[in-house]
Protein backbone atom coordinates (compact mmCIF):
# COMPACT_ATOMS: atom_id res chain seq x y z
CA UNK A 1 0.00 0.00 0.00
CA UNK A 2 0.98 3.53 -0.62
CA UNK A 3 1.17 6.25 1.46
CA UNK A 4 -1.30 8.37 -0.35
CA UNK A 5 -3.88 5.12 0.16
CA UNK A 6 -3.16 6.04 3.94
CA UNK A 7 -4.02 9.52 4.24
CA UNK A 8 -7.88 9.33 4.70
CA UNK A 9 -7.62 13.01 6.26
CA UNK A 10 -5.04 15.72 6.88
CA UNK A 11 -4.32 14.28 10.40
CA UNK A 12 -2.38 11.39 8.88
CA UNK A 13 -0.33 14.32 7.27
CA UNK A 14 0.79 15.66 10.48
CA UNK A 15 2.37 12.51 11.75
CA UNK A 16 4.82 12.47 9.03
CA UNK A 17 8.23 12.77 8.76
CA UNK A 18 10.22 15.29 5.75
CA UNK A 19 11.24 12.02 4.09
CA UNK A 20 7.91 10.68 4.62
CA UNK A 21 6.18 14.06 3.19
CA UNK A 22 8.51 14.00 0.65
CA UNK A 23 7.75 10.40 -0.48
CA UNK A 24 4.28 11.48 -0.33
CA UNK A 25 4.25 14.62 -2.38
CA UNK A 26 5.91 12.15 -5.62
CA UNK A 27 3.11 9.75 -5.09
CA UNK A 28 0.44 12.80 -5.20
CA UNK A 29 2.14 13.56 -8.43
CA UNK A 30 1.88 10.47 -9.86
CA UNK A 31 -1.78 10.79 -8.51
CA UNK A 32 -1.99 14.07 -10.83
CA UNK A 33 -0.54 12.79 -13.88
CA UNK A 34 -2.72 9.87 -14.19
CA UNK A 35 -5.80 11.58 -13.89
CA UNK A 36 -5.18 14.36 -15.70
CA UNK A 37 -3.67 12.41 -18.55
CA UNK A 38 -6.92 9.96 -18.70
CA UNK A 39 -9.88 12.87 -18.38
CA UNK A 40 -7.60 16.23 -18.68
CA UNK A 41 -7.37 18.85 -16.45
CA UNK A 42 -4.85 21.47 -14.74
CA UNK A 43 -1.38 19.79 -14.72
CA UNK A 44 1.14 22.50 -14.30
CA UNK A 45 -0.71 24.77 -11.44
CA UNK A 46 -1.40 21.52 -9.34
CA UNK A 47 1.93 19.83 -9.86
CA UNK A 48 3.50 23.12 -8.38
CA UNK A 49 1.97 23.03 -5.27
CA UNK A 50 2.07 19.68 -3.67
CA UNK A 51 4.64 20.99 -0.95
CA UNK A 52 2.69 24.07 -0.04
CA UNK A 53 -0.27 21.77 0.25
CA UNK A 54 1.29 18.93 2.78
CA UNK A 55 2.97 22.26 4.62
CA UNK A 56 0.01 23.94 4.98
CA UNK A 57 -2.36 20.81 6.55
CA UNK A 58 0.73 19.59 8.45
CA UNK A 59 0.72 23.37 10.19
CA UNK A 60 -2.56 24.19 9.82
CA UNK A 61 -5.49 22.27 11.50
CA UNK A 62 -8.74 22.32 8.03
CA UNK A 63 -11.16 22.45 8.29
CA UNK A 64 -11.52 24.50 11.23
CA UNK A 65 -8.14 26.44 9.99
CA UNK A 66 -9.64 28.06 6.92
CA UNK A 67 -7.82 27.55 3.60
CA UNK A 68 -9.64 28.87 0.50
CA UNK A 69 -8.10 28.49 -2.65
CA UNK A 70 -8.10 30.82 -5.34
CA UNK A 71 -9.02 29.34 -8.91
CA UNK A 72 -9.06 26.18 -7.49
CA UNK A 73 -5.82 25.52 -10.14
CA UNK A 74 -4.06 23.99 -7.23
CA UNK A 75 -6.34 22.29 -5.00
CA UNK A 76 -5.34 19.04 -6.39
CA UNK A 77 -2.99 17.94 -3.76
CA UNK A 78 -5.56 19.17 -1.20
CA UNK A 79 -8.37 16.84 -2.38
CA UNK A 80 -5.88 13.95 -2.34
CA UNK A 81 -5.10 14.57 0.94
CA UNK A 82 -8.76 15.34 2.55
CA UNK A 83 -9.99 11.86 1.57
CA UNK A 84 -10.67 12.01 -2.04
CA UNK A 85 -7.66 10.45 -2.92
CA UNK A 86 -9.83 7.62 -5.00
CA UNK A 87 -10.73 10.53 -7.57
CA UNK A 88 -7.26 10.37 -8.64
CA UNK A 89 -6.25 6.69 -7.99
CA UNK A 90 -9.58 4.88 -9.23
CA UNK A 91 -10.36 5.69 -12.74
CA UNK A 92 -13.99 4.94 -11.89
CA UNK A 93 -14.11 7.31 -9.37
CA UNK A 94 -12.12 10.10 -11.43
CA UNK A 95 -15.64 11.59 -12.43
CA UNK A 96 -16.97 11.69 -9.12
CA UNK A 97 -14.81 14.92 -7.96
CA UNK A 98 -14.26 18.10 -9.49
CA UNK A 99 -11.66 19.56 -11.14
CA UNK A 100 -12.09 22.53 -8.44
CA UNK A 101 -12.87 23.22 -4.47
CA UNK A 102 -16.47 22.06 -4.25
CA UNK A 103 -18.10 21.82 -0.06
CA UNK A 104 -20.54 19.37 -1.48
CA UNK A 105 -17.47 17.17 -1.50
CA UNK A 106 -15.75 17.80 1.90
CA UNK A 107 -16.04 19.87 4.83
CA UNK A 108 -12.51 20.92 4.15
CA UNK A 109 -13.59 23.11 1.08
CA UNK A 110 -15.44 26.10 1.83
CA UNK A 111 -16.36 27.85 -1.63
CA UNK A 112 -17.16 26.48 -5.12
CA UNK A 113 -14.75 28.06 -7.30
CA UNK A 114 -13.43 27.57 -10.24
CA UNK A 115 -12.80 31.22 -11.10
CA UNK A 116 -10.11 33.52 -10.62
CA UNK A 117 -9.28 36.63 -8.29
CA UNK A 118 -11.74 35.36 -5.84
CA UNK A 119 -9.95 33.68 -2.69
CA UNK A 120 -8.72 36.93 -0.88
CA UNK A 121 -12.39 38.65 -0.64
CA UNK A 122 -13.98 35.30 0.12
CA UNK A 123 -11.19 34.73 2.95
CA UNK A 124 -11.31 38.06 4.02
CA UNK A 125 -15.48 37.42 5.21
CA UNK A 126 -14.34 34.26 6.53
CA UNK A 127 -12.17 36.31 9.14
CA UNK A 128 -14.61 38.99 9.26
CA UNK A 129 -16.95 36.76 10.70
CA UNK A 130 -15.16 34.91 12.90
CA UNK A 131 -13.57 37.69 14.99
CA UNK A 132 -17.31 39.32 14.76
CA UNK A 133 -18.20 36.00 17.01
CA UNK A 134 -15.32 36.10 18.76
CA UNK A 135 -14.36 32.64 17.48
CA UNK A 136 -10.41 31.86 17.08
CA UNK A 137 -8.96 30.41 14.07
CA UNK A 138 -6.67 30.79 11.03
CA UNK A 139 -7.81 31.94 7.72
CA UNK A 140 -5.50 31.49 4.28
CA UNK A 141 -5.90 32.79 1.22
CA UNK A 142 -3.70 30.61 -1.38
CA UNK A 143 -3.83 33.12 -4.94
CA UNK A 144 -1.91 32.04 -7.82
CA UNK A 145 -1.42 31.79 -11.64
CA UNK A 146 -1.94 35.24 -12.34
CA UNK A 147 -5.07 35.84 -9.80
CA UNK A 148 -3.31 39.02 -8.91
CA UNK A 149 -4.23 40.60 -12.10
CA UNK A 150 -7.42 40.29 -11.33
CA UNK A 151 -9.83 43.42 -9.88
CA UNK A 152 -11.31 41.43 -7.13
CA UNK A 153 -8.45 40.39 -5.82
CA UNK A 154 -6.33 43.67 -5.48
CA UNK A 155 -9.38 45.07 -3.80
CA UNK A 156 -9.33 42.04 -1.58
CA UNK A 157 -5.69 42.72 -0.31
CA UNK A 158 -6.13 46.57 -0.23
CA UNK A 159 -9.27 46.04 2.57
CA UNK A 160 -7.91 43.13 4.19
CA UNK A 161 -4.35 44.59 4.42
CA UNK A 162 -5.39 48.01 6.55
CA UNK A 163 -9.13 47.46 7.71
CA UNK A 164 -8.84 43.57 9.27
CA UNK A 165 -6.11 44.52 11.68
CA UNK A 166 -6.47 40.56 12.98
CA UNK A 167 -5.21 36.82 11.78
CA UNK A 168 -5.30 37.28 7.98
CA UNK A 169 -2.76 34.87 5.79
CA UNK A 170 -2.27 35.44 1.99
CA UNK A 171 -0.17 32.78 0.72
CA UNK A 172 1.12 33.91 -3.12
CA UNK A 173 2.04 30.89 -5.01
CA UNK A 174 4.80 32.84 -7.10
CA UNK A 175 5.44 29.91 -10.56
CA UNK A 176 6.27 33.18 -12.64
CA UNK A 177 3.09 32.29 -14.82
CA UNK A 178 -0.41 33.18 -15.28
CA UNK A 179 -2.21 30.97 -17.62
CA UNK A 180 0.77 32.48 -19.83
CA UNK A 181 3.02 34.71 -18.87
CA UNK A 182 2.69 37.71 -16.66
CA UNK A 183 1.24 40.96 -17.53
CA UNK A 184 0.58 43.87 -15.40
CA UNK A 185 3.18 46.01 -13.18
CA UNK A 186 2.32 43.95 -10.38
CA UNK A 187 4.18 41.05 -11.45
CA UNK A 188 7.33 43.22 -11.74
CA UNK A 189 7.46 43.81 -8.19
CA UNK A 190 7.48 40.02 -7.88
CA UNK A 191 10.61 39.80 -9.45
CA UNK A 192 12.25 42.00 -7.78
CA UNK A 193 11.50 40.40 -4.96
CA UNK A 194 12.46 37.29 -5.89
CA UNK A 195 15.96 38.65 -7.06
CA UNK A 196 16.35 40.58 -3.90
CA UNK A 197 15.04 37.09 -1.68
CA UNK A 198 12.50 39.38 -0.33
CA UNK A 199 14.31 42.58 0.75
CA UNK A 200 13.50 45.08 -1.99
CA UNK A 201 12.80 48.06 -0.26
CA UNK A 202 9.74 48.56 -2.73
CA UNK A 203 7.16 45.79 -1.64
CA UNK A 204 3.48 46.13 -2.97
CA UNK A 205 2.07 44.16 0.07
CA UNK A 206 3.98 46.23 2.65
CA UNK A 207 2.32 48.95 1.20
CA UNK A 208 -0.98 47.73 1.72
CA UNK A 209 -0.15 46.89 5.24
CA UNK A 210 0.90 43.41 5.53
CA UNK A 211 3.77 41.96 7.29
CA UNK A 212 5.58 40.05 4.66
CA UNK A 213 7.46 36.87 4.51
CA UNK A 214 9.14 35.39 1.59
CA UNK A 215 10.23 31.80 0.87
CA UNK A 216 12.77 31.18 -2.33
CA UNK A 217 12.02 27.56 -3.03
CA UNK A 218 8.50 27.20 -2.47
CA UNK A 219 9.15 23.58 -3.19
CA UNK A 220 10.74 22.31 0.00
CA UNK A 221 8.50 21.04 2.25
CA UNK A 222 10.80 21.44 5.32
CA UNK A 223 11.49 25.47 4.58
CA UNK A 224 7.53 25.55 4.14
CA UNK A 225 6.38 24.33 7.16
CA UNK A 226 9.15 26.49 8.60
CA UNK A 227 7.73 29.54 7.20
CA UNK A 228 4.01 28.52 7.62
CA UNK A 229 4.69 27.87 11.77
CA UNK A 230 6.11 31.30 12.19
CA UNK A 231 3.00 33.02 10.68
CA UNK A 232 0.50 30.45 12.31
CA UNK A 233 -1.70 32.53 14.61
CA UNK A 234 -0.94 36.09 13.38
CA UNK A 235 -2.33 38.19 14.86
CA UNK A 236 -2.56 41.08 11.88
CA UNK A 237 -2.52 40.27 7.70
CA UNK A 238 0.52 38.44 6.87
CA UNK A 239 1.88 37.65 2.97
CA UNK A 240 3.38 34.55 2.16
CA UNK A 241 5.28 34.61 -0.97
CA UNK A 242 6.36 31.42 -2.17
CA UNK A 243 8.82 31.22 -5.60
CA UNK A 244 7.33 28.13 -6.89
CA UNK A 245 8.19 25.95 -9.98
CA UNK A 246 4.96 25.62 -12.33
CA UNK A 247 4.79 21.51 -13.74
CA UNK A 248 7.22 20.57 -10.88
CA UNK A 249 8.11 16.53 -11.15
CA UNK A 250 6.95 16.75 -15.07
CA UNK A 251 9.93 18.00 -17.13
CA UNK A 252 7.15 18.73 -19.87
CA UNK A 253 5.35 20.66 -17.85
CA UNK A 254 8.37 22.30 -16.16
CA UNK A 255 9.13 23.46 -19.68
CA UNK A 256 6.65 24.46 -21.84
CA UNK A 257 4.31 26.09 -18.81
CA UNK A 258 2.19 27.88 -21.35
CA UNK A 259 0.79 24.35 -23.29
CA UNK A 260 0.99 22.68 -20.14
CA UNK A 261 -1.35 24.80 -17.91
CA UNK A 262 -4.58 22.43 -18.85
CA UNK A 263 -4.34 19.74 -21.28
CA UNK A 264 -6.84 17.07 -22.68
CA UNK A 265 -5.89 13.81 -21.95
CA UNK A 266 -2.44 12.71 -23.17
CA UNK A 267 0.63 9.74 -22.80
CA UNK A 268 2.38 10.92 -20.18
CA UNK A 269 5.81 9.42 -21.36
CA UNK A 270 6.01 11.20 -24.66
CA UNK A 271 3.05 14.04 -23.70
CA UNK A 272 1.23 13.49 -27.41
CA UNK A 273 -2.51 14.20 -27.10
CA UNK A 274 -4.72 11.01 -26.82
CA UNK A 275 -7.80 12.37 -28.05
CA UNK A 276 -8.39 13.55 -31.92
CA UNK A 277 -10.53 16.68 -32.39
CA UNK A 278 -10.02 16.12 -35.72
CA UNK A 279 -7.93 18.27 -38.37
CA UNK A 280 -9.71 20.66 -41.19
CA UNK A 281 -10.66 24.06 -40.84
CA UNK A 282 -11.06 26.49 -37.44
CA UNK A 283 -13.06 29.29 -36.63
CA UNK A 284 -9.55 30.25 -34.15
CA UNK A 285 -7.73 30.00 -37.68
CA UNK A 286 -10.12 31.93 -39.92
CA UNK A 287 -10.55 34.63 -37.14
CA UNK A 288 -7.18 34.91 -36.83
CA UNK A 289 -6.38 35.20 -40.26
CA UNK A 290 -9.39 38.05 -40.90
CA UNK A 291 -8.09 40.35 -37.73
CA UNK A 292 -4.13 39.84 -39.03
CA UNK A 293 -5.15 40.63 -42.45
CA UNK A 294 -6.86 44.16 -41.78
CA UNK A 295 -3.46 44.55 -39.23
CA UNK A 296 -1.40 44.21 -42.38
CA UNK A 297 -4.05 46.89 -44.51
CA UNK A 298 -2.93 48.98 -41.70
CA UNK A 299 -6.65 49.27 -39.71
CA UNK A 300 -6.41 50.33 -36.45
CA UNK A 301 -6.92 46.77 -34.74
CA UNK A 302 -6.64 45.75 -31.03
CA UNK A 303 -7.17 42.43 -30.10
CA UNK A 304 -7.87 42.24 -26.35
CA UNK A 305 -7.41 39.00 -24.18
CA UNK A 306 -8.00 38.42 -20.89
CA UNK A 307 -5.16 36.05 -19.52
CA UNK A 308 -6.42 33.35 -21.54
CA UNK A 309 -5.17 33.92 -24.80
CA UNK A 310 -5.07 29.83 -25.57
CA UNK A 311 -8.60 29.40 -25.51
CA UNK A 312 -9.06 31.78 -28.60
CA UNK A 313 -5.92 30.17 -30.27
CA UNK A 314 -3.68 33.13 -29.88
CA UNK A 315 -0.21 30.88 -28.99
CA UNK A 316 2.75 32.44 -28.84
CA UNK A 317 3.89 32.69 -31.69
CA UNK A 318 0.20 34.90 -33.24
CA UNK A 319 0.69 36.57 -30.66
CA UNK A 320 4.21 37.97 -31.24
CA UNK A 321 2.70 38.39 -35.08
CA UNK A 322 0.44 40.95 -33.91
CA UNK A 323 2.87 42.51 -32.16
CA UNK A 324 1.38 46.28 -30.56
CA UNK A 325 -2.36 45.20 -31.65
CA UNK A 326 -2.65 42.63 -29.37
CA UNK A 327 -3.01 43.30 -25.90
CA UNK A 328 -3.36 41.08 -22.75
CA UNK A 329 -5.04 42.71 -19.84
CA UNK A 330 -4.16 40.04 -17.70
CA UNK A 331 -6.90 38.09 -15.76
CA UNK A 332 -9.30 41.37 -15.40
CA UNK A 333 -12.37 40.85 -17.91
CA UNK A 334 -13.52 44.08 -16.16
CA UNK A 335 -10.71 46.26 -17.32
CA UNK A 336 -11.02 44.84 -20.90
CA UNK A 337 -14.43 45.88 -21.49
CA UNK A 338 -14.06 49.19 -20.29
CA UNK A 339 -10.66 50.00 -22.33
CA UNK A 340 -12.69 47.91 -25.35
CA UNK A 341 -14.99 51.06 -25.15
CA UNK A 342 -12.55 53.93 -25.09
CA UNK A 343 -10.48 52.14 -27.51
CA UNK A 344 -13.27 52.49 -30.15
CA UNK A 345 -14.39 55.65 -28.59
CA UNK A 346 -10.44 56.74 -29.63
CA UNK A 347 -10.70 55.23 -33.41
CA UNK A 348 -9.53 51.68 -33.17
CA UNK A 349 -11.98 48.40 -33.58
CA UNK A 350 -11.35 46.70 -30.89
CA UNK A 351 -12.01 43.17 -30.47
CA UNK A 352 -12.63 41.48 -27.03
CA UNK A 353 -12.32 37.75 -26.83
CA UNK A 354 -13.69 35.99 -23.76
CA UNK A 355 -14.96 32.92 -22.68
CA UNK A 356 -19.13 32.84 -22.14
CA UNK A 357 -18.53 31.61 -17.94
CA UNK A 358 -15.94 34.82 -17.34
CA UNK A 359 -18.33 37.18 -19.17
CA UNK A 360 -20.43 37.89 -16.10
CA UNK A 361 -17.74 39.86 -14.06
CA UNK A 362 -18.34 42.19 -16.71
CA UNK A 363 -21.63 43.33 -16.78
CA UNK A 364 -21.20 46.45 -15.10
CA UNK A 365 -18.60 47.83 -17.76
CA UNK A 366 -20.98 46.35 -19.98
CA UNK A 367 -23.81 48.15 -19.34
CA UNK A 368 -22.25 51.44 -17.96
CA UNK A 369 -18.87 51.82 -19.96
CA UNK A 370 -19.73 50.11 -23.20
CA UNK A 371 -23.23 49.70 -23.84
CA UNK A 372 -24.59 53.33 -22.26
CA UNK A 373 -21.54 55.15 -24.32
CA UNK A 374 -22.23 53.34 -27.62
CA UNK A 375 -19.14 52.89 -28.40
CA UNK A 376 -18.65 50.09 -31.18
CA UNK A 377 -16.47 47.35 -29.52
CA UNK A 378 -17.22 43.85 -30.81
CA UNK A 379 -17.14 41.20 -28.44
CA UNK A 380 -16.42 37.93 -29.42
CA UNK A 381 -17.56 35.12 -26.77
CA UNK A 382 -16.36 31.36 -26.67
CA UNK A 383 -17.78 28.05 -25.56
CA UNK A 384 -21.37 29.45 -25.04
CA UNK A 385 -24.18 27.27 -25.17
CA UNK A 386 -25.42 23.93 -23.43
CA UNK A 387 -22.78 21.56 -21.99
CA UNK A 388 -21.89 19.20 -19.62
CA UNK A 389 -19.20 21.00 -17.59
CA UNK A 390 -17.94 22.27 -14.53
CA UNK A 391 -20.85 24.20 -12.71
CA UNK A 392 -18.07 27.44 -12.49
CA UNK A 393 -17.59 26.99 -16.33
CA UNK A 394 -21.09 26.86 -17.68
CA UNK A 395 -21.75 28.74 -20.89
CA UNK A 396 -25.85 29.27 -21.06
CA UNK A 397 -26.42 32.26 -19.13
CA UNK A 398 -24.56 34.78 -21.89
CA UNK A 399 -27.54 35.57 -23.81
CA UNK A 400 -30.16 36.27 -21.20
CA UNK A 401 -27.18 38.60 -19.36
CA UNK A 402 -26.10 40.96 -21.91
CA UNK A 403 -28.44 40.74 -24.93
CA UNK A 404 -30.77 42.59 -22.20
CA UNK A 405 -28.45 45.53 -22.19
CA UNK A 406 -29.77 48.09 -23.94
CA UNK A 407 -27.41 49.56 -27.22
CA UNK A 408 -25.96 45.67 -26.95
CA UNK A 409 -26.89 44.00 -30.66
CA UNK A 410 -26.16 40.03 -29.64
CA UNK A 411 -25.65 37.75 -32.67
CA UNK A 412 -26.05 34.21 -33.01
CA UNK A 413 -24.31 32.47 -36.04
CA UNK A 414 -24.90 29.11 -36.92
CA UNK A 415 -22.40 28.46 -40.24
CA UNK A 416 -19.14 29.85 -41.17
CA UNK A 417 -20.86 31.79 -43.82
CA UNK A 418 -22.85 33.62 -40.98
CA UNK A 419 -20.00 34.11 -38.85
CA UNK A 420 -17.71 35.36 -41.54
CA UNK A 421 -20.56 38.18 -42.67
CA UNK A 422 -21.53 39.16 -39.22
CA UNK A 423 -18.01 39.64 -38.13
CA UNK A 424 -17.45 42.11 -41.35
CA UNK A 425 -20.46 43.89 -40.56
CA UNK A 426 -19.74 44.12 -36.54
CA UNK A 427 -16.24 45.17 -37.70
CA UNK A 428 -17.14 48.42 -39.93
CA UNK A 429 -20.67 49.68 -38.48
CA UNK A 430 -20.66 52.43 -35.99
CA UNK A 431 -24.09 52.11 -34.23
CA UNK A 432 -22.72 50.45 -30.88
CA UNK A 433 -21.04 47.18 -29.54
CA UNK A 434 -21.75 44.18 -30.83
CA UNK A 435 -21.37 40.40 -29.56
CA UNK A 436 -21.45 37.32 -30.70
CA UNK A 437 -21.62 33.90 -29.82
CA UNK A 438 -18.35 31.82 -31.87
CA UNK A 439 -19.93 29.04 -33.36
CA UNK A 440 -18.18 25.84 -31.15
CA UNK A 441 -17.82 24.13 -34.13
CA UNK A 442 -17.12 25.07 -38.06
CA UNK A 443 -20.70 24.47 -39.91
CA UNK A 444 -21.00 24.92 -43.55
CA UNK A 445 -24.01 27.01 -44.58
CA UNK A 446 -25.37 28.10 -47.56
CA UNK A 447 -22.48 29.45 -49.51
CA UNK A 448 -24.47 33.48 -50.06
CA UNK A 449 -23.53 35.15 -46.25
CA UNK A 450 -25.80 37.55 -45.49
CA UNK A 451 -25.74 41.12 -46.39
CA UNK A 452 -25.73 43.91 -44.04
CA UNK A 453 -29.23 44.71 -44.23
CA UNK A 454 -30.20 40.92 -43.31
CA UNK A 455 -27.42 40.51 -40.03
CA UNK A 456 -30.17 40.79 -38.05
CA UNK A 457 -33.20 39.51 -39.38
CA UNK A 458 -34.25 35.31 -38.95
CA UNK A 459 -33.41 33.27 -42.23
CA UNK A 460 -35.95 31.08 -43.43
CA UNK A 461 -34.32 27.32 -44.04
CA UNK A 462 -38.07 26.31 -44.66
CA UNK A 463 -41.20 27.53 -45.51
CA UNK A 464 -43.60 25.40 -44.45
CA UNK A 465 -46.85 26.12 -42.11
CA UNK A 466 -49.16 25.57 -38.47
CA UNK A 467 -46.02 25.15 -36.74
CA UNK A 468 -42.72 27.59 -36.86
CA UNK A 469 -39.73 26.28 -35.30
CA UNK A 470 -37.47 29.38 -34.59
CA UNK A 471 -33.74 28.14 -33.80
CA UNK A 472 -31.15 30.27 -31.92
CA UNK A 473 -27.64 29.69 -33.03
CA UNK A 474 -26.40 26.32 -32.99
CA UNK A 475 -30.33 25.32 -32.12
CA UNK A 476 -30.79 24.97 -35.76
CA UNK A 477 -30.18 21.36 -36.15
CA UNK A 478 -32.27 19.95 -33.24
CA UNK A 479 -35.19 22.42 -35.32
CA UNK A 480 -34.74 20.50 -38.39
CA UNK A 481 -34.49 17.05 -36.44
CA UNK A 482 -37.90 18.17 -34.80
CA UNK A 483 -39.49 18.94 -38.45
CA UNK A 484 -38.78 16.03 -39.60
CA UNK A 485 -40.53 14.46 -36.36
CA UNK A 486 -43.59 16.58 -37.69
CA UNK A 487 -43.50 15.91 -41.28
CA UNK A 488 -43.62 12.05 -40.33
CA UNK A 489 -46.95 13.44 -38.50
CA UNK A 490 -47.91 15.21 -41.38
CA UNK A 491 -47.56 18.39 -40.22
CA UNK A 492 -44.77 20.57 -42.90
CA UNK A 493 -43.33 22.94 -40.02
CA UNK A 494 -41.62 26.07 -40.93
CA UNK A 495 -37.56 26.17 -39.69
CA UNK A 496 -36.21 29.92 -39.30
CA UNK A 497 -32.32 30.41 -38.13
CA UNK A 498 -32.51 33.24 -35.38
CA UNK A 499 -29.06 35.94 -36.28
CA UNK A 500 -30.32 38.08 -33.25
CA UNK A 501 -31.28 37.92 -29.99
CA UNK A 502 -31.29 41.31 -28.66
CA UNK A 503 -33.83 43.18 -31.32
CA UNK A 504 -37.13 41.20 -32.83
CA UNK A 505 -37.18 41.16 -37.25
CA UNK A 506 -41.19 41.59 -36.83
CA UNK A 507 -41.52 41.77 -40.46
CA UNK A 508 -40.85 38.06 -40.42
CA UNK A 509 -42.60 37.72 -37.00
CA UNK A 510 -45.74 39.46 -38.21
CA UNK A 511 -45.25 37.12 -41.65
CA UNK A 512 -45.54 33.86 -39.32
CA UNK A 513 -49.21 35.11 -38.15
CA UNK A 514 -50.26 34.57 -41.80
CA UNK A 515 -50.37 30.82 -41.60
CA UNK A 516 -49.17 29.22 -38.49
CA UNK A 517 -50.92 28.42 -34.87
CA UNK A 518 -48.13 27.59 -32.69
CA UNK A 519 -45.03 28.93 -32.99
CA UNK A 520 -41.68 26.79 -31.18
CA UNK A 521 -37.99 28.97 -29.57
CA UNK A 522 -35.12 26.42 -29.22
CA UNK A 523 -32.47 28.25 -27.52
CA UNK A 524 -28.70 26.84 -26.09
CA UNK A 525 -29.20 29.24 -22.90
CA UNK A 526 -31.43 29.77 -19.67
CA UNK A 527 -35.27 30.56 -20.93
CA UNK A 528 -35.71 33.38 -18.24
CA UNK A 529 -34.54 35.97 -19.57
CA UNK A 530 -34.08 34.54 -22.64
CA UNK A 531 -35.25 34.84 -26.42
CA UNK A 532 -38.09 32.68 -26.35
CA UNK A 533 -39.41 34.76 -23.34
CA UNK A 534 -39.79 37.83 -25.98
CA UNK A 535 -41.21 36.18 -28.54
CA UNK A 536 -44.13 35.07 -26.10
CA UNK A 537 -44.29 38.37 -25.08
CA UNK A 538 -44.51 39.29 -28.47
CA UNK A 539 -47.16 37.21 -29.23
CA UNK A 540 -49.09 37.41 -26.46
CA UNK A 541 -52.31 39.18 -27.27
CA UNK A 542 -52.35 37.61 -30.95
CA UNK A 543 -54.22 34.05 -31.82
CA UNK A 544 -50.08 31.93 -31.87
CA UNK A 545 -49.45 30.02 -29.29
CA UNK A 546 -45.57 29.85 -27.91
CA UNK A 547 -43.64 27.07 -26.79
CA UNK A 548 -40.14 28.14 -25.12
CA UNK A 549 -37.39 25.20 -25.01
CA UNK A 550 -33.95 25.89 -23.42
CA UNK A 551 -32.34 25.47 -20.06
CA UNK A 552 -33.42 25.71 -16.84
CA UNK A 553 -32.68 28.57 -14.41
CA UNK A 554 -30.09 26.44 -12.38
CA UNK A 555 -26.13 25.36 -12.13
CA UNK A 556 -25.71 21.71 -13.47
CA UNK A 557 -21.96 20.46 -12.64
CA UNK A 558 -20.52 17.93 -14.45
CA UNK A 559 -23.48 16.13 -16.11
CA UNK A 560 -23.59 14.81 -19.66
CA UNK A 561 -24.63 16.69 -22.34
CA UNK A 562 -27.61 13.95 -23.72
CA UNK A 563 -29.01 13.95 -20.10
CA UNK A 564 -29.40 17.74 -20.19
CA UNK A 565 -31.54 17.59 -23.50
CA UNK A 566 -33.76 15.12 -22.30
CA UNK A 567 -34.49 17.05 -18.31
CA UNK A 568 -34.73 19.77 -20.02
CA UNK A 569 -37.13 18.22 -23.17
CA UNK A 570 -34.93 19.15 -25.76
CA UNK A 571 -35.66 16.11 -27.42
CA UNK A 572 -37.02 15.67 -30.63
CA UNK A 573 -39.82 13.54 -30.54
CA UNK A 574 -40.71 15.58 -27.15
CA UNK A 575 -41.25 19.04 -28.74
CA UNK A 576 -43.30 17.73 -31.82
CA UNK A 577 -45.56 15.93 -29.44
CA UNK A 578 -45.69 19.33 -27.37
CA UNK A 579 -46.14 21.30 -31.06
CA UNK A 580 -48.99 18.46 -31.74
CA UNK A 581 -51.39 19.45 -28.45
CA UNK A 582 -51.41 22.61 -29.23
CA UNK A 583 -52.63 22.21 -32.72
Amino acid sequence: MTLLETVHSPAVVKKMSVQELNTLAEEIRQGILKRDSLIGGHVGPNLGFVEATLALHYVFNSPVDKIVFDVSHQCYAHKMITGRQNGFLNPNDYEKISGFTNPHESEHDHFAIGHTSTAVSLASGLAKARDLKGEKYNVIAVVGDGSLSGGEALEGLDFAGSELGTNFIVVINDNQMSIAENHGGLYNNLKLLRETNGQAETNFFKALGYDYLYVNDGNDVEKLIAAFQSVKDADKPVVVHLNTLKGKGYKLAETYKEPWHWSVPFDVTSGEKTVDFGGGESLDDLTYNYLQDKIKKGEKVAVVVAGTPGVFGFNEQRRQEMGAHYIDVGIAEEHAVAMSSALAKGGCRPVFFVHSSFLQRTYDQLSQDLALNKNPAVILVYWSGISGGDATHLGCFDMALAANIPNITFLTPVTKEEYMAMLDWAMTQKDGPVMMRVPNAVVHGDSVQPKADEIKTMAWAHKGEKVALLAVGEMLGLAQKVADKLKALQVDASVLTVRCVSEFDEATLEALKANHKVVVTLEGGVITGGFGEKIARYFGSSELKVLNYGLKREFTDRVPVDEIYRENRLVPQLIAEDALKLL
